[in-house]
């Protein structure tokens, strides 16, 4: 199997094996993280990717219900808004890229597991599952 160039895969398309799945961490230097699979059968890191997912969706649902307390308290410090606002950004941010992870695989899915490639246009500049 050979394998893409770090330019190909931040191109349009991965035109190899199975769709990659984002990964719910960054990579070196917060690069995107993928895992390349030729099984369907999910192996130790997509479990470990699965818990993660979950985990980080969990904790973003119980922000959010801190943030609706946190706002309605109208004697809330500046402070405590300040460090709401990096929390929520940061979970904004994991939940995305979940988001972008499941929505590509659900799309390699409906295409019958077809790489990315084959299910895109050729002049579509978006990333894999954009």
């Amino acid at each position: 199997m050979s394998h893409p160039s770090a330019e190909s895969v931040n191109g349009p398309c991965f035109s190899y094996g199975s769709a990659p799945r984002l990964l719910p961490w960054a990579g070196f230097g917060g690069k995107p993280a993928y895992l390349v699979t030729d099984s369907r059968v999910p192996g130790a890191l997509s479990r470990l990717a699965d818990t993660v997912e979950s985990v980080q969706l969990g904790m973003g649902a119980d922000l959010v219900g801190h943030a609706e307390a946190l706002l309605d308290d109208p004697e809330a410090a500046r402070g405590e808004l300040r460090f709401l606002s990096a929390r929520l950004t940061e979970s904004l941010r994991e939940v995305l890229r979940v988001a972008e992870s499941r929505g590509a695989r659900l799309a390699a899915a409906a295409y019958g597991g077809t790489t990315s490639c084959d299910a895109r246009e050729p002049d579509d500049e978006r990333r894999p599952g954009a």
